[in-house]
């Protein structure tokens, strides 16, 4: 009896894009402006470039590095040019080689009108799947060696959509689990569902997998936050637009401020207390974590000497009363949070007065290293990885040229 061929869905593409995080949005608007018939892929179309940590765009070296994308042709500049907050040139005490333009962005917005740029360019298709394996055939080069040669991708529902290069900016999504001391949670950030199976058609195909760490700190409501006990930090008087190609009177707006605050030696005695319970101490997390980018626990254990460490209050948007906690990823359990950031944001003993919207999290998802390139032939990827997760650590050379290639993935095998 002849065995029935279950029927699924077939497309081809020029080039198929994974992931739409920064890095994925800005390859796929590359690969379609060059005329490219491009599909990006996404878990959810409600978290094209979401910003699940700080919504920020720019800051130190990150500032040079979103403008070399605008150079480039790239959208980021452009899109927080129309949706940011606050912005604010650092540095501006030191040479104008180190200025470094950061803005505060509207979360909410900046994911909204970077959809909004995808779903209106020609030559590029949004599609709601979980890429679970890169197809590969094997080719015979002249010198008799054999190569596998990427044909295309598979989603879990079984969907097939062959191309001619395939772009990976998979961000924080691989296998990955969120870690709120003793809970974990097998998702990936914002609640959103993990990757749980291209790692395993990566391995196969010879790349080499790690883990990396990163965290994002607890966000909470600003009625709960006695000001008058900060530092107020507003934005530049005349603002300096990111993209070349914005009018710098059109980015002349009312602005929101920030607000500075310290730790305190309550703060690293609560820490130190409880570092048994922190899932990056216990072991739990054995991932790299972003340089640049520390947790307040490694800040207390590791500068010791410091009885204070800065603390930046910072909207998250226009229309909500969400406020990020700049300077204090962590991943301590929930009843150890609200004792630590008590003292810190209210400067009060009743424990109502602050409310944590969202606890801190610890992120550990797998990556894969620069090498997918040389084992599966026109195959382009970003090693690491998305958003602030990689380009908060985006201080070196080798950092910002990744960002810039993406911006030129799979458009020259």
């Amino acid at each position: 009896m002849e065995e029935k061929k279950i029927p699924y869905v077939q497309e081809e593409y020029d080039v198929v894009v994974v992931g739409a995080g920064h890095a994925g949005c800005e390859a796929a608007l590359a690969c379609a402006r060059l005329g490219l018939e491009t599909i990006i892929f996404t878990v959810s179309v409600d978290s094209i470039a979401m910003m699940p940590c700080n919504p920020n765009i720019g800051g130190s070296s990150k500032g040079h590095l979103v403008r070399e994308i605008d150079a480039l042709g790239g959208e980021m500049g452009k899109n927080i040019d129309k949706t940011f907050i606050q912005s604010k040139m650092l540095n501006k005490s030191k040479g104008p080689a180190v200025h470094s333009l950061r803005a505060q962005a509207d979360k909410m917005n900046y994911s909204m009108e970077m959809r909004k740029t995808l779903q209106n360019t020609d030559h590029l298709t949004i599609r709601q799947a979980e890429v679970s394996e890169i197809i590969t055939e094997t080719v015979t080069l002249e010198n008799g060696k054999e190569i596998q040669k990427m044909t295309g991708v598979k989603t879990f529902s079984g969907a097939v959509y062959h191309c001619k290069a395939v772009v990976l900016c998979t961000g924080t999504y691989l296998r990955a689990r969120c870690l709120t001391g003793e809970m974990i949670t097998y998702t990936g950030p914002n609640g959103l569902q993990a990757a749980n199976h291209l790692t395993d058609s990566l391995k196969a195909h010879g790349i080499e997998m790690f883990r990396f760490k990163t965290g994002t700190p607890a966000r909470i409501d600003k009625r709960s936050v006695d000001f008058s006990k900060m530092q107020e930090q507003k934005g530049d008087e005349r603002v300096v637009p990111f993209s070349f190609t914005t009018n710098p009177e059109d980015v002349q707006i009312d602005q929101v401020s920030c607000w500075l605050t310290y730790t305190n030696e309550k703060t690293h005695e609560i820490i130190r207390n409880n570092l048994d319970r922190s899932p990056i101490y216990a072991g739990i997390i054995e991932g790299t974590g972003p340089r640049y980018c520390p947790s307040i626990e490694d800040k207390v254990v590791k500068f010791a000497d410091k009885d204070r460490h800065q603390i930046f209050i910072e909207p998250e948007g226009i229309n909500t009363n969400e406020m990020y906690v700049g300077g204090m990823s962590s991943s301590l359990p929930e009843d150890v949070q609200h004792e630590m950031y008590l003292g810190i944001m209210s400067g009060a003993d009743n424990r109502s007065v602050l409310e944590i919207i969202h606890v801190s999290i610890a992120r550990s998802p797998d990556a894969y290293r620069d090498m997918g390139a040389e084992i599966v032939e026109h195959e382009y990827h970003k090693s690491g990885m998305d958003g602030d997760a990689v380009l908060g650590g985006g201080r070196t050379g080798r950092e910002r040229l990744r960002a810039v290639r993406e911006t030129r993935a799979g458009v020259s095998p």
